[in-house]
């Protein structure tokens, strides 16, 4: 596949900077795979939309990850808890720092490369919300930046999906969790001609047995997000029900256990809309994507939601 082929056009004022003031008011985009129709919803409408799904969300907690350093002024990002206070992260400006030398509560131990560092950590993170770069305006409240099932803390980035429910949606529907703890790499652009030739850094999952058994006996499984869909189709290929997966969802590839998806509107050159389209097809996610610029739809993280069924 073509790095251009994950190229789209979209206008910076439908990049959302704030989210809904309702969690459910978000618009919602309807594709059905097997008819080709096109509806235009809110998301409170999902129920109406499905049938007797089993609703598998990713129950990853942000972390309050993003650590200032006041000299040099820079900062330290938390990816990944490694063992007890010893973490992975990036630090900037990675030139000017050294390992064995403590910037506030983080002490760096040692340069891993491209800006990642293995650091040791003083108690708990207390750092700020980590949102995305291409959010710039300020969150008034950090927890509309966590779902609201967010339980198992562990993520340097929310699963975006899982945004738009509300306590009282979320009882709408038979419901399981799994845990994927989202690291950068999951929204880190393609930079190679080919998409074949881009690696995914490891991410930790888990699934409780019992989860992955009503998973498995499931009529239909709908996936709320992309992370929720590699942990499923991770152990779906046989993979154990917890551990790391660097699996790379691309078009081509055989889905056994996911049959809906619910996502949002990924960035160009990302391997979520990767993901996307090895869902839905390559062409028809260009054509839904092009369809949402034209309705004035929000994107990304705080933007709207797309099912695909």
């Amino acid at each position: 596949m073509d790095l251009e082929e994950l190229d789209y056009e979209l206008p910076p004022e439908l990049i959302a900077q704030q989210p809904a003031a309702r969690r459910d008011e978000s618009r919602l985009l309807v594709y059905e795979r097997s008819s080709g129709a096109v509806r235009h919803r809110r998301f409170s409408d999902l129920p109406s939309e499905l049938g007797r799904e089993l609703v598998v969300v990713n129950d990853t907690r942000v972390v309050p990850a993003r650590i200032p350093i006041e000299w040099p002024r820079g900062e330290v990002l938390l990816l990944e808890r490694v063992d007890g206070d010893e973490w992975v992260g990036l630090a900037r400006p990675t030139r000017r720092l050294k390992a064995g030398v403590r910037y506030g509560p983080v002490e760096l131990i040692e340069h891993l490369g491209e800006g990642r560092w293995r650091l040791r950590l003083e108690g708990e993170p207390a750092g700020e919300t980590p949102l995305p770069p291409y959010i710039t305006a300020p969150l008034a409240d950090p927890e509309r930046y966590q779902t609201v099932y967010a339980q198992t803390a562990g993520s340097a980035a929310a699963p975006t999906a899982g945004l738009h429910f509300t306590e009282a949606l979320l009882d709408r529907f038979d419901v399981e969790r799994v845990t994927l703890h989202v690291g950068l790499d999951t929204f880190r652009p393609v930079t190679e001609a080919r998409l074949e030739e881009h690696t995914i850094h490891g991410e930790r999952y888990e699934v409780p047995p019992a989860a992955w058994e009503r998973i498995r006996a499931a009529e239909r499984v709908l996936a709320v997000g992309t992370t929720t869909v590699r942990t499923l189709e991770t152990v779906a290929h046989g993979g154990p029900l917890s551990g790391r997966t660097e699996l790379f969802i691309v078009p081509g590839f055989e889905f056994r256990r996911v049959d809906a998806l619910l996502t949002n509107f990924h960035l160009p050159r990302s391997t979520l809309l990767a993901l996307a389209m090895a869902f839905a097809g390559i062409d028809e996610i260009r054509g839904l994507y092009a369809v949402a610029v034209q309705e004035r739809y929000r994107f990304y993280s705080f933007g709207d939601a797309m099912l695909i069924l």
